[in-house]
């Protein structure tokens, strides 16, 4: 059976060069460093998923379809620091010594790259871990897509899901449109919590449901009064697994142990 590892690039690499950046290096060591350690790191993911094939997805600076829809979409997040925007190509370059080619588009975001990999592998039955610290990916969670928080060592998987949002991971986007997104801008129902939300939908089941429901509960009319918000949260947080993606899981394979290639 085929086994994809699914690298969410510059959430690797960002965190990798936060740790360098504050080690009193200069701009230039840091990035050195940075790749050195990319290499490092990526050669144990390598050894401890054993994937046969291999991506690494980065973003692109586009205004994408979410920016478009709601203005205010990670207005608030920290710019990458110039050096390290100035060093993506070296980075990229890293990746494709180890064999693992790049992924970048001009018009999606690489968290809708992910879910369309993922989803497309998942669907005929193959194995998918996703490498990230980004809990959106569990909306993925399924008995063939896996997420891996390297950084944590721990998995992002269905008893993680229970245990820190107290629902399902079939309810998480509803969740998210309820609570909100505070690192992408995204506001959900003014009011409602996280507690509130589990609540909520561990009671109705969905956010439709909840729309749908007459009670007189507070907090259902709350969201009743925020339906529109709560509608584009939603919108705004599910990943999209429909895109043009333009290659197949063939041509990501890696090379076979001794250099040799199927």
């Amino acid at each position: 059976m085929s086994h994809l590892l699914i690298i969410d690039a510059l959430n690797l690499i960002r965190r990798i060069h936060a740790v360098q950046a504050g080690q009193s290096l200069t701009p230039e060591q840091a990035l050195i460093a940075t790749r050195a350690t990319l290499i490092n790191t990526t050669r144990k993911l390598l050894a401890q998923a054993a994937p046969t094939h291999a991506i690494a997805v980065f973003d692109a600076e586009v205004r994408g379809w979410r920016k478009v829809r709601f203005p205010a979409y990670k207005e608030g997040r920290t710019p990458m620091p110039t050096e390290l925007r100035a060093g993506l190509e070296t980075l990229q370059d890293a990746f494709w010594e180890l064999s693992i080619d790049s992924l970048l588009s001009q018009t999606d975001e690489a968290d809708d790259l992910i879910a369309t990999l993922a989803r497309k592998v998942a669907h005929h039955g193959q194995a998918v871990t996703i490498i990230s610290t980004d809990k959106g990916f569990c909306q993925l969670l399924c008995p063939e897509i896996r997420i891996r928080d390297y950084f944590n060592k721990r998995w992002l998987d269905l008893p993680f899901v229970q245990s820190q949002f107290g629902v399902t991971s079939a309810q998480l986007v509803d969740y998210w449109a309820l609570t909100g997104v505070s690192g992408s801008g995204i506001k959900g129902v003014p009011g409602i919590g996280p507690k509130s939300a589990a609540a909520l939908l561990q009671a109705h089941g969905s956010l439709e449901a909840i729309l749908s429901s007459e009670s007189d509960d507070k907090a259902v009319k709350r969201v009743h009064a925020h339906a529109d918000e709560a509608r584009l949260a939603c919108e705004l947080v599910r990943l999209r697994d429909d895109i043009e993606l333009g290659f197949n899981l063939r041509d990501l394979r890696l090379p076979l142990p001794g250099g040799k290639s199927e």
